[in-house]
């Protein structure tokens, strides 16, 4: 006696019950599913950002927004920091190392940032083309930035000011030329332009009338005040209302819905091995800002278990000097800022997860209620069964297996689902975070649902199975 292929029969004999079931389980675990893949994509994103960074410094203002700005780049700075008040930073012995960011402009809604290649070194970037950035107005781009404008190496391009929908003037008279472009690292340098901060100073210094108070009130664009709204304006006939269609920038076809023209008889569409950039005369740092620095404390062996963890002494002096003798630094901590963000965000999840585990529940009673049910209707095919030889264990078998044949394939029908969910979704979530994220990665955490699913159909075939087991085969069949 096949008791699976009898299990198996009995399910398709009631299929408008069977599927209830499955759908309901399918539902309940098709939710928590793809409650994992957002969580676990997103939160491999953000705790990957500010691995490293032990604290922020930048202008006063709100501690969150200088982590949004400086670490995630998806918000404005608080201000810019002179780089005089900050110079101590390089040297103090308690910091392993301080990585400056100067902000300020984008390039078709990617920021722009002037840093060291220390900050390329710190999430172990490599390169797919090109090479770093060295001189000025060379640009390593990440590889989101090449896949969604196009930017090749050898291509130039021209910053604008501001971010986003607050871009308000085109730094149309220095170009950047693109030497690099990063591997995918699924971190925050995959959406940005990096350059080296005199790149970003040399851009704004031609624009001396900007106005840069120090405590940037009322400040929206990325840590610079321009005092002009040039959108749409005209500079030596030029139209620079950020639709370059048909213009040219002294001869520059800068690949970009330029059709039809050319870089100095260039043509980009191809991969440039070696970039002429123009050879630029120091800048002085003399009244010079930076936005932010992205401060990692010395680092301390553990004599016991030889773990290295950040100096204690670090934590406690550097925002003490801070708050006693630099009244325009500020600071933040990333790792705190984050866990405040999300119990702020996290009212939301924590809704969809109870409303996800009373579905698990219903679903449970479902199976249950199908499994009872069907037993009460075929007491007397039992009874018949026992009557031909099969065994109280193999009858108690028989409804266990159907329960958690019911269980199994709505657990793998729910996983389906969310995985080609993630999949829709996922181009969505990239244009609006800028990551890159998958359906076809599977968590450890979702083999725990698939046996949790069949234990729930196994605790739900249990009252049934036991019906089975103690059915009185004389009083069944004399009725």
């Amino acid at each position: 006696m096949n008791i699976f292929k009898i299990s198996w029969n009995y399910l398709k004999d009631k299929p408008l019950s069977t599927l209830l079931s499955m759908i309901l389980v399918a539902l309940g675990v098709g939710l928590t599913s793809l409650l994992i893949l957002l969580s676990e994509q997103f939160g491999d994103r953000l705790y990957k950002n500010i691995k490293g960074i032990d604290l922020v410094i930048s202008a006063k203002g709100s501690p969150l927004q200088m982590i949004l700005s400086s670490v995630y780049h998806v918000d404005v700075p608080t201000g810019n920091i002179p780089l005089k008040d900050s110079r101590w930073l390089k040297k103090n012995r308690y910091i392993n190392k301080a990585i400056p960011l100067a902000l300020g402009d984008s390039y078709e809604r990617f920021r722009i940032v002037g840093t060291e290649q220390s900050y390329v070194e710190h999430y172990n970037a490599e390169l797919a083309q090109g090479k770093l950035w060295e001189k000025d107005m060379e640009a390593t781009i990440g590889s989101y930035v090449a896949k969604k404008t196009g930017l090749k190496i050898g291509d130039t391009f021209y910053g604008a000011h501001g971010m986003g929908d607050a871009v308000t003037h085109v730094h149309d008279d220095q170009l950047y030329y693109v030497v690099g472009i990063t591997k995918p690292s699924n971190t925050v340098l995959d959406k940005l332009i990096l350059t080296n901060v005199s790149s970003v100073w040399r851009v704004h210094e031609g624009h001396a009338d900007h106005s840069h108070d120090d405590d940037h009130s009322g400040h929206n664009h990325d840590g610079h005040d321009h005092g002009h709204d040039h959108s749409g304006h005209n500079h030596d006939g030029h139209d620079h209302g950020h639709d370059h269609n048909g213009h040219n920038h002294d001869g520059h076809d800068h690949g970009h819905d330029h059709s039809g023209h050319n870089h100095d008889g260039h043509d980009h569409g191809h991969d440039h091995k070696t970039v002429n950039v123009p050879d630029f005369p120091p800048i002085s740092e003399e009244g010079k800002d930076v936005t932010a620095y992205l401060v990692q404390y010395k680092r301390v062996t553990n004599k016991k278990t030889g773990e290295k963890h950040p100096s204690p002494m670090a934590f406690f002096s550097l925002k003490k000097a801070i708050d006693e003798h630099f009244t325009k630094l500020s600071y933040a901590e990333p790792n705190f800022e984050l866990a405040r963000l999300m119990d702020m965000t996290g009212v939301g999840t924590d809704t969809l997860f109870w409303l996800t585990l009373i579905i698990v529940i219903i679903s449970a009673f479902s199976v249950f209620i199908s499994l009872f049910n069907s037993m009460n209707e075929r007491k007397y095919d039992v009874a018949l069964m026992r009557v031909m030889g099969a065994s109280r264990s193999k009858l108690f078998m028989m409804i266990i297996i159907e329960g958690v044949l019911i269980a199994l394939i709505g657990c793998l029908i729910g996983l389906i689902l969310s995985h080609t969910g993630m999949m829709i979704v996922s181009n969505q979530l990239e244009d609006a975070y800028q990551y890159e994220f998958s359906g076809l990665i599977f968590y450890l955490q979702e083999l725990y649902i698939l046996l949790g699913a069949i234990g729930l159909g196994f605790l739900s075939a249990i009252i049934p199975a036991f019906t089975a087991y103690n059915t009185d085969i004389s009083n069944t069949l004399s009725k």
